[in-house]
């Protein structure tokens, strides 16, 4: 299966604004390719200034970078039939789209692609807890100290290493033909099957001897006070 993680920057939020940044990241069978889609655009408008303290690219910057139009083909060929993997996709897709449709001829961001909404599966995984990227990267223990501003392509690259983190776990059910084959009353023999990128991330944690003691002086007190916890039975 094919995937490109995808992130944009904009001159602001809203009608009328522009996309300035497009950043990709490409997976194959979950695993990185090393092929990646960046591209600055020109926006020919301003940068708000409340979007530049965020991403800190400046109109200066974009002078000279190629109007989207210039650059359509190209990214078009890069996401065409891949899962787009976005955070927030209706704010990526919208944005995308409304290029696109200042263009004569060209597609929906849709009808090229599927899309997966990695913010809408975060609150699916964990809710009522706070669901951005940052918070996402706590969680799942991915170092992000390096990221003092957003950029698409920086931002693509921790995307895709929360989404395989977020999804690694999940297991894939492998069906043993030899016991399958002895009807209904077979044994059906499974395998979990840990994704590599969540496998190399894994905090192992241990219990300290402070922590030992303080959980048998617990059990301890629950067998005193009653006839003990069940598992001890």
């Amino acid at each position: 299966m094919r995937q490109v993680v995808l992130d944009t920057e904009t001159t602001g939020i809203g009608e009328g604004h522009k996309i300035i940044e497009i950043g990709c990241i490409e997976l194959i069978d979950r695993k990185f390719t090393g092929r990646q889609y960046h591209q600055y655009v020109n926006p020919q408008r301003l940068v708000d200034p409340e979007a530049m303290e965020v991403h800190g690219i400046s109109d200066e910057f974009l002078q000279d970078k190629p109007l989207f139009a210039n650059i359509a083909n190209d990214f078009i060929d890069f996401i065409s039939g891949g899962q787009l993997v976005i955070h927030n996709a209706p704010f990526d897709v919208g944005f995308m789209d409304r290029e696109f449709g200042q263009l004569s001829g060209y597609p929906k961001t849709a009808d090229i692609c599927t899309i997966l909404d990695t913010l809408v599966l975060a609150r699916k995984m964990h809710p009522g807890q706070r669901n951005s990227l940052d918070a996402l990267c706590r969680r799942y223990g991915i170092d992000n100290s390096h990221r003092e501003l957003h950029g698409a392509l920086l931002d693509s690259e921790i995307l895709a290493d929360v989404y395989l983190l977020m999804t690694g776990g999940q297991t894939n059910l492998i069906l043993d033909s030899a016991a399958s084959s002895q009807g209904k009353e077979g044994v059906v023999a499974s395998a979990v099957k840990i994704d590599a990128a969540m496998a190399s991330q894994l905090k192992a944690w241990g219990v300290s001897e402070i922590e030992q003691k303080e959980h048998d002086s617990v059990l301890e007190l629950l067998t005193n006070k009653s006839e003990g916890p069940l598992w001890s039975k």
